[in-house]
């Protein structure tokens, strides 16, 4: 600015010397001046230039070095949050240390309860053990006599008796007999024909000698209807078949009314099926059943059962 006022102020007196008259020698000179200082004002405006470009420069680092803060205010915010949630789960982690803690300690106590709850499990189990063993010394036993029983009563039934209409089988704990409907009643009728008395003689013997056992009589039917008198239904004639057979037995052959059970199954529980004759002959028949008393059930589940 000072070199711009220089050379007006230079123009200016060059403009009153001319006005004044002045030498060719002393214009000269001043031409001189005045084109140094018309270089010395055009070096400004270049400088000048710079200048403002360089200001340019500066209001753009400004501006991205704005940005950059604006960035690095959202990275300490962001930073800030991070630190928080740091700071809580660190205080999460210190309870979850003291709970843990605390549950190693009851779990200590709870070990040393399980080890003795173990103790005692593995005591009684050795008890169940022995108890087993019991039970299947009892059962060896129990099979053994059903056994015996089985061919005891095969052997006595042998004679004289057809295959068809007899059949012995052992199934589980007790023994039993199957008797076809034409061997021991007319047909219809709970009325026993005189081969019935001779099979029931020989059952009677050998449930005689087995003061120990019990004597259940069913009585099946097939699903025909019958109609006749003093006889409503299957049923009726099913339980009135196995009475029959009660009655003989005690009164006939001197079993103790105690062992002996009367029930009646009528159509129900068939052996084959009622669509044919064979079928319906099969089903028509007494089932003798020989087996345990209660209470003998139950002394083989007592483990006193061993010292007998």
């Amino acid at each position: 600015m000072k070199i711009i006022k220089a050379s007006t102020s230079f123009l200016f007196m060059l403009f009153l010397l001319s006005s004044c008259g002045i030498s060719k020698k002393q214009y000269e000179g001043l031409q001189i001046e005045l084109d140094l200082a018309n270089k010395q004002l055009g070096e400004c405006g270049e400088s000048i230039n710079d200048y403002l470009n360089k200001l340019a420069e500066c209001e753009k680092s400004k501006e991205g070095l704005r940005g950059q803060m604006n960035v690095s205010d959202n990275n300490l915010k962001l930073r800030e949050e991070q630190i928080a949630d740091l700071k809580e789960q660190i205080a999460d982690i210190r309870k979850q240390r003291d709970k843990q803690s605390t549950q190693m300690d009851d779990l200590t106590v709870l070990t040393q309860s399980a080890s003795d709850n173990i103790k005692e499990t593995l005591s009684q189990l050795e008890g169940k053990d022995k108890y087993i063993q019991i039970l299947q010394a009892a059962k060896t036993r129990a099979d053994s006599i059903n056994l015996a029983l089985s061919v005891n009563l095969k052997g006595v039934l042998a004679d004289g008796i057809n295959d068809q209409d007899i059949e012995v089988k052992v199934d589980k704990t007790v023994v039993f007999v199957n008797l076809s409907d034409k061997m021991l009643f007319q047909s219809g009728d709970t009325r026993m024909t005189p081969k019935a008395y001779d099979v029931l003689k020989k059952i009677a013997l050998i449930v005689q000698d087995r003061p120990d056992l019990e004597v259940m009589v069913e009585g099946y039917t097939d699903n025909r209807p019958i109609s006749k008198p003093g006889i409503e239904d299957n049923w009726d004639l099913s339980v009135k078949r196995a009475t029959s057979v009660v009655r003989v037995l005690q009164k006939n052959y001197g079993v103790d009314p105690n062992r002996l059970i009367a029930a009646g199954r009528g159509e129900y529980n068939a052996l084959a099926t009622n669509d044919t004759a064979d079928g319906r002959s099969m089903n028509r028949r007494t089932r003798i059943i020989i087996l345990p008393k209660l209470n003998q059930f139950y002394d083989l589940l007592n483990p006193e059962f061993s010292k007998n």
